[in-house]
């Protein structure tokens, strides 16, 4: 073989194994952004025990939009309340109470999504899990 011949075909494999690589970061990219329970674009912005002192029994998360300005919330069970049916409850508001959402239920592992929209407000969050909860107000103002 020629070496223009061995050059040409070592830069097609480059080339090549380049455009998998770039693939593979696009496609982890892509599979990072729509990571959130919430959708594409939301980004955690608060995590917290239910309850807030004790025996942990879940997790309550808060997620935020800049695109939207929309908050959203799950109620995570934990331990022997994950991945089994129990009552899990889940609520969002705008804090001046204009506006809320919520989930609840027997659910295997979350309640929520909930969203709402609160641009540049604050927001009253609650989680709870088998009679344990935790509220929480006037946060995550933007």
């Amino acid at each position: 073989m020629r070496t223009r011949s061995k050059l040409a075909v070592l830069s097609g494999v480059v080339m090549v194994a380049g455009g998998l690589v770039t693939g593979a970061t696009a496609a982890s990219a892509s599979t990072a952004a729509a990571a959130s329970p919430c959708g594409s674009g939301y980004g955690r912005v608060g995590v917290y025990a239910i309850p807030k002192t004790g025996a942990r029994k879940g997790t309550l998360e808060v997620y935020y939009s800049s695109k939207t300005g929309k908050n959203c919330a799950l109620a995570y069970g934990y331990g022997a309340t994950y991945n089994h049916k129990t009552y899990k409850s889940v609520l969002i508001s705008v804090s001046d109470g204009t506006r809320a959402d919520h989930d609840y239920g027997q659910f295997s592992r979350y309640a929520g999504p909930v969203y709402v929209s609160a641009p540049h407000k604050c927001i009253d969050v609650s989680g709870w899990i088998v009679g344990t909860k935790r509220v929480l107000s006037r946060v995550h103002c933007s």
